[in-house]
């Protein structure tokens, strides 16, 4: 069995034996930032738009970055090179760091904790593609700064479970009866053959896949449009769609038990999932590491 191995402020080592602090903020208050990047054929997928989101994320909180694009790269590439998996996915996470007491307000003098693993990317298997997930809805009960990446999850983690115990692979959230995402997921809504999308605001996390889609739609001929998504609107939708780095799209056909549209992947669906297998492709073929 492949011993994994991971990164811990400067060290690779096996994650039997990674430990930090037990007053590191990133566990007493969950202060800090993380990302995750899909690798395919040993290629990062979207790693520029991934690292400008993390550098985003870092500021937002006031995290000094650790590392120059370079050297986050260096520690990708070791690691994507330490494990055999062909296909991964690379979690990265920036904590503030440990400082000698526990005091809510920012510590000073300490170094930021950083942490590296992979894990291989298993891929939607072609059952749930050609027959879509289920969700539920669920009210969004999360803070109002959901557009930070942090490692504070304990809402999509309570959202997310609501989902596992209704029997569902994700949840629909609503607040004030608006649209926003998912518990690990942004969401897409098809009306008249438009994509739709909710606003890039406090209220979700904007996935690397967003722009994308927004590019894949252009590429598609698609009419794309941002704006505010009622329950309604959700309810009547002819797909709903559902993106993440892991998920990449995916169609949700039932929706509180009940059929979404035909009840069936569409045909927005299919184009936007052939073009997304296209870009995949693209990029792999351009190789790594990145020029």
């Amino acid at each position: 069995m492949q011993e994994q191995i991971v990164f811990l402020n400067g060290e690779y080592l096996p994650i039997a034996d990674a430990r930090i602090p037990v007053l590191d903020r990133g566990f007493i208050f969950g202060d800090g930032i993380y990302d995750v990047a899909p690798v395919y054929g040993g290629v990062p997928f979207r790693w520029p738009q991934h690292l400008a989101r993390l550098r985003r994320n870092l500021d937002k909180i006031r995290i000094q970055n650790p590392y120059d694009d370079a050297g986050w790269a260096a520690i990708v590439t070791e690691l994507i090179g330490r494990h055999p998996w062909p296909d991964q996915f690379v979690y990265f996470q920036v904590t503030r760091g440990a400082p000698a007491k526990r005091e809510h307000a920012f510590p000073t003098g300490i170094k930021p904790t950083v942490f590296v693993m992979t894990n291989e990317l298993v891929k939607p298997s072609a059952t749930v593609i050609e027959q879509g997930v289920a969700a539920i809805t669920l009210p969004d009960e999360r803070w109002l700064h959901c557009d930070i990446k942090s490692t504070s999850l304990l809402g999509n983690v309570l959202a997310r479970q609501a989902a596992a115990d209704a029997g569902a692979f994700e949840c629909v959230q609503f607040r004030d009866g608006w649209m926003t995402e998912g518990s690990s997921s942004n969401l897409w809504l098809v009306k008249d053959g438009k994509l739709l999308a909710p606003p890039r605001d406090n209220l979700i996390l904007e996935g690397i896949r967003y722009s994308l889609m927004e590019i894949l739609a252009k590429r598609c001929n698609l009419p794309f449009e941002v704006r505010r998504i009622s329950r309604e609107e959700v309810l009547a939708a002819d797909e709903l769609l559902v993106t993440s780095a892991t998920k990449e799209i995916l169609a949700a056909t039932r929706l509180d038990g009940q059929p979404v549209g035909e009840g069936r992947p569409g045909p927005v669906f299919r184009r936007m999932l052939a073009a997304y297998q296209e870009e995949k492709a693209a990029e792999q073929a351009r190789g790594w590491p990145l020029a």
